[in-house]
C-alpha cells in the first residue's frame, strides 16, 4: 500500500467515524423546549474550560441558549453560545510555573488562596459580570466549575450542578451524600498504588480529613467572608453545594478506580475525546515522511507550557531526541534553540489529530487527565513525565493498565529517557495495550455526550430533581458515622456489665456466706 493510499484509507475511516458519531449523538429525544443554562468558571485553565466547552457545545447543538463567564478570551462559532470574559488578571494557573510550586501543597494552597480571595473582592465590581448576576433568575440552570469556584455562589438561586474536571473528587462527593473509603479511594494530592498497604491507608486518611478541613474551614472560610461583605445573609458555602442537583464528573472507570456513585454522580469522563481528523498537509508530509521509524509527539499541556521546563530537563529531553531514530514533534509556545535536525517545534498543534496518525509511536506527556484520555482514547503509548496535582495519579494508572511507563523529573538522564523510548516503541506489548483500554473506553451503551445532555435536560425537567438527592445529605458526621448508636450500644454495654458485676458479687457473697454457716 502506497503512503497516498494509506493516508486516504486513514481520512475516509476518520469520515465514516464521524458519521457514526452523528449518528448516535441523534438517539436522544429532542427537548421539551429551548433552554436557558449559564455555565460558571471565572477560575480555571484552559484545559478546564475546554472540558466546559465540549458540555456547552452539545447542549448548544441541541438549541439550547448557553451563557459562559470565562477567564479566558475564548470565542465558539456555535451562535448558541455566549461567552462573557471577566477580564480579571488574578487567577491565571498558566501563569504559576508548576514546577516551583511542585511537590509544595502548601505553596500552591497559599498562592491560590491568595488569588481567590483577591478575586472575590473584585469579581462583582466588573459590570459584565454584575450584569450577569442581576440576570441569573432568567437561567433554568446553573453549572459551576466545583473547584475553587466558590466565589460565584452568590449566583446560584435557580437549579445547579457541578462538573468536576479532575474526576472524583472525594471531598466534593462527600458533600453529596457519598462519602468515599479511604481504604481504597486515592486523594487526587498524594497518590498510593493499589492495594494501599496499611501505612498508607494511614497516610490517604489523613489526607482526605485534612484536605476537606484545610479548604472547607480555612480557604473558603475567608472567600465566605468577602461575598458575605457584599451580599449579607449569604448562607453557608456548605448549605449551597449541599443543595446542587447533579455532578458531571469527567472520569471513566476504564481509566480510574471504579468507585461507588450515587444516580446524581453521572461519568462523562472521555467526553472530548473525537475520532481523528486529517492533518494540515505539511504536517501530514512531516510525520509521514518520518517512515517506519515514526514520530514521538512531546507536550507538557496547556498549563505547563515549554517556556517553565527548567533548563536542565530541557537540555536532556533534546540530547535524547537527537540520539533517536524517530522524528519529534514538540508543541511549544516559544521557540527553542539547538534543536536537533529530527525535532519539529509550533506553537499549536491538533493533539487529537495527531494521536490518532497512525505513524505516531508514543505521546510523552505531563500525564493531564485530558491527555491520558486522549492518548488512551486513540490507543497511542505513553511516557508521562507527571508534575503536580492528579498527574502522578494519572501516571500511576497509565503504568497500571499496561499502555505506558511513568518518570520522575529528578530521575531523568539522557540513558533513561532513550531506554524507557526504545522499550516503548520496540516492545509491541505496550501497544496492544493501549488498544485494548481504547476499546474499553469506547465500549459503552451511550455516549458521554448524550449522558451529560441527557442529564442536564433532567435536571431542568424535573425542577432541580430533588430526587436524585441522597438523604445521607442531610446527617451530620455523628449520624452518619452511628457515633450516637455505637455511643449508646457502649453505654449498654457498660451498664449491662456493671449489673453482671453487681449480681456476680451478690451471689458470690451468697455462696460465701452458706458455706460459711456449713462450716459453723
Amino acid at each position: 500500500m502506497t503512503p497516498r493510499v494509506g493516508v486516504s484509507l486513514w481520512a475516509w475511516a476518520a469520515c465514516v467515524g464521524w458519521a457514526l458519531l452523528s449518528v448516535a449523538a441523534a438517539d436522544l429525544p429532542p427537548p421539551e423546549r429551548q433552554y436557558s443554562i449559564l455555565f460558571l468558571l471565572p477560575m480555571s485553565s484552559t484545559s478546564h474550560r475546554n472540558i466546559f466547552m465540549s458540555v456547552a457545545e452539545a447542549l448548544a447543538e441541541r438549541g439550547h441558549n448557553v451563557t459562559m463567564l470565562v477567564n479566558h478570551a475564548v470565542e465558539s462559532r456555535n451562535e448558541n453560545i455566549t461567552v462573557v470574559f471577566h477580564g480579571l488578571d488574578d487567577f491565571r494557573p498558566e501563569k504559576v510555573s508548576m514546577f516551583r510550586i511542585r511537590g509544595d501543597v502548601r505553596e500552591v494552597s497559599r498562592i491560590y488562596s491568595e488569588k481567590l480571595v483577591a478575586a472575590s473582592k473584585k469579581l462583582y465590581k466588573v459590570p459584565k459580570v454584575r450584569k450577569l448576576y442581576e440576570r441569573r433568575k432568567d437561567f433554568d440552570l446553573i453549572i459551576v466549575f466545583h473547584m475553587m469556584n466558590e466565589v460565584v455562589y452568590p449566583f446560584v438561586l435557580v437549579p445547579s450542578h457541578h462538573v468536576t474536571t479532575l474526576g472524583v473528587d472525594f471531598v466534593q462527593s462527600a458533600t453529596l451524600g457519598n462519602v468515599l473509603n479511604p481504604a481504597y479511594a486515592s486523594n487526587f494530592i498524594l497518590h498510593f498504588p493499589h492495594p494501599l498497604s496499611f501505612m498508607h491507608r494511614c497516610l490517604n486518611l489523613l489526607m482526605h480529613i485534612a484536605t476537606a478541613c484545610y479548604w472547607k474551614r480555612w480557604s473558603v472560610t475567608d472567600i465566605h467572608r468577602e461575598i458575605s461583605a457584599q451580599f449579607p445573609g449569604f448562607p453557608s458555602m456548605l448549605e449551597i453545594e449541599r443543595n446542587q442537583s447533579l455532578t458531571l464528573m469527567n472520569s471513566h472507570f476504564s481509566l480510574d478506580t471504579p468507585l461507588p456513585l450515587l444516580p446524581g454522580q453521572v461519568e462523562i469522563g472521555g467526553m472530548h475525546c473525537r475520532p481523528g481528523k486529517p492533518l494540515p498537509q505539511e504536517l501530514e508530509s512531516w510525520i509521514s515522511g518520518a517512515g517506519a521509524a515514526g514520530v514521538v509527539y512531546f507536550s507538557l499541556g496547556s498549563t505547563n507550557q515549554g517556556t517553565v521546563l527548567p533548563r536542565q530537563y530541557r537540555d536532556i529531553l533534546l540530547q535524547a531526541f537527537r540520539r533517536i531514530s524517530q522524528r519529534v514533534l514538540w508543541k511549544n509556545v516559544e521557540e527553542v534553540d539547538d534543536v536537533p535536525e529530527n525535532v519539529l517545534v509550533m506553537k499549536w498543534v491538533p493533539q487529537q489529530d495527531v494521536l490518532a496518525h497512525p505513524n505516531v509511536k508514543v505521546f510523552v506527556s505531563h500525564a493531564g487527565l485530558l491527555s491520558t484520555q486522549e492518548a488512551a482514547y486513540h490507543a497511542t503509548p505513553v511516557l508521562a513525565l507527571p508534575i503536580a496535582a492528579d498527574q502522578p495519579r494519572n501516571a500511576d494508572q497509565i503504568k497500571k493498565s499496561g499502555f505506558g511507563l511513568a518518570l520522575e523529573w529528578e530521575e531523568i538522564t539522557v540513558d533513561l529517557v532513550l531506554e524507557t523510548l526504545r522499550e516503548l516503541i520496540d516492545n509491541p506489548r505496550y501497544r496492544r495495550s493501549a488498544a485494548e483500554v481504547s476499546r474499553a473506553m469506547r465500549d459503552q451503551l451511550t455516549s458521554p455526550k448524550d449522558r451529560a445532555v441527557f442529564w442536564t435536560e433532567y435536571v431542568i425537567r424535573h425542577r432541580g430533581a430533588p430526587r436524585l438527592r441522597s438523604p445521607a445529605v442531610e446527617l451530620s458526621w455523628v449520624e452518619f458515622l452511628m457515633l450516637d448508636v455505637l455511643a449508646a450500644l457502649l453505654l449498654v454495654v457498660c451498664v449491662a456489665f456493671v449489673l453482671l458485676s453487681c449480681v456476680a458479687r451478690l451471689v458470690w457473697r451468697a455462696v460465701c456466706a452458706r458455706s460459711k454457716d456449713k462450716e459453723d
